[in-house]
């Protein structure tokens, strides 16, 4: 039997972009053996790995000496993180984990810092002249009255994922997300509503640690349905529904050029070094971007049932050290989601 290669995915839950990692190793032909933590007894992610432990929440004092102390005791080979929490403590603080041989492939600090702050996302894609919808930050309730786009979607400002994500059609709509957001400690970004739902896609660019693109995928989301669906609503404008995808994607593969090319040259002038999800939607032809996750994603196991598997391809390269690393180009098709349950027994 081949020596099987320790991973620790930080970061488990039932919900995260942990278990997608999960499963999309499993499907490799490479042997894993996959570890997994979180921070509650009772994620699905641990049970559905080789072995799991509780460990303390990421922003607490004690994660890192934990986190360490299971890496050595496993001889941890690769660490990769499975929830924005995650991400950002094992990034600020990856010279100690590197320092002990181990592999962590994420993206560098800056690209991390700004994509997990979608003004600075948002700021940093205009000054390099990629098309972005109208955005701003509200700190106070006063500012709504300075919005002068509608419809627009409300979202929080740090962080990925639909949580929290409205849409609102008129200022008095705007002031109520923005007042509960802020209420509850959130500070709201302000965008504006473009393209339609059926031109939305998330996009897949794994770039190596020397800044080279190993792939890139995209997908177009099916969110009207209930499950890929946070919040939809009849436009008080024209006749249409718009909607927020409730990040559980569904979709199918495409391979148009016009958004495939426009994201990689994003991925690049951004300087990825790592895996990088842009959230965006087709506007007459350019690739309006809203959002970018600057890690693997949600999508990241439907991108490797379609032949592009991005953990598994990062570790062959840095770890296994593969000289003739092949990428195949995605296979067409649709990938659908459904929900599945497990019995634990006590």
């Amino acid at each position: 039997m081949k020596t099987r290669v320790k991973v620790l995915i930080a970061g488990v839950g039932g919900g995260g972009y942990g278990v997608e990692i999960m499963k999309s190793l499993r499907l490799s032909a490479v042997p894993y053996l996959i570890l997994g933590c979180d921070m509650s007894k009772d994620s699905f992610g641990l049970f559905a790995a080789d072995k799991g432990y509780v460990i303390p929440p990421a922003d607490s004092p004690g994660y890192l000496k934990v986190l360490l102390k299971i890496c050595a005791k496993e001889r941890v080979q690769v660490l990769i993180p499975g929830s924005d929490r995650d991400l950002k403590r094992i990034s600020d603080n990856r010279s100690v984990f590197i320092e002990q041989g181990i592999f962590i492939p994420i993206n560098s600090p800056e690209v991390i810092d700004t994509g997990l702050n979608k003004m600075m996302t948002m700021d940093l894609l205009k000054s390099k002249k990629f098309m972005t919808p109208k955005t701003m930050v509200v700190a106070a309730l006063g500012q709504v009255s300075r919005i002068n786009f509608m419809p627009a979607i409300i979202k929080t400002l740090a962080g990925g994922g639909s949580n929290n994500t409205f849409i609102a059609q008129d200022i008095p709509e705007l002031k109520f997300f923005c007042q509960y957001l802020l209420k509850n400690g959130q500070k709201p970004v302000v965008q504006e509503y473009t393209g339609t739902s059926s031109d939305e896609y998330t996009v897949g660019v794994l770039s190596d640690q020397e800044g080279k693109v190993l792939s890139a995928m995209g997908i177009r989301r099916y969110i009207l349905s209930g499950l890929s669906n946070r919040m939809r609503v009849r436009s008080y404008f024209k006749d249409e529904i718009l909607a927020v995808s409730s990040g559980i994607s569904q979709g199918e593969v495409v391979r148009d050029p016009r958004i495939i090319d426009q994201c990689v040259r994003i991925a690049k002038a951004i300087g990825s070094r790592g895996p990088l999800n842009i959230q965006c939607r087709l506007v007459k032809g350019k690739v309006c971007t809203f959002e970018i996750n600057p890690r693997f994603s949600g999508t990241t196991y439907m991108r490797a049932l379609a032949g592009i598997n991005e953990p598994d391809l990062m570790v062959r390269k840095y770890v296994l050290h593969e000289k003739a690393l092949k990428v195949p180009k995605p296979r067409n098709g649709r990938i659908l989601r459904g929900l599945a349950e497990e019995f634990i027994p006590l």
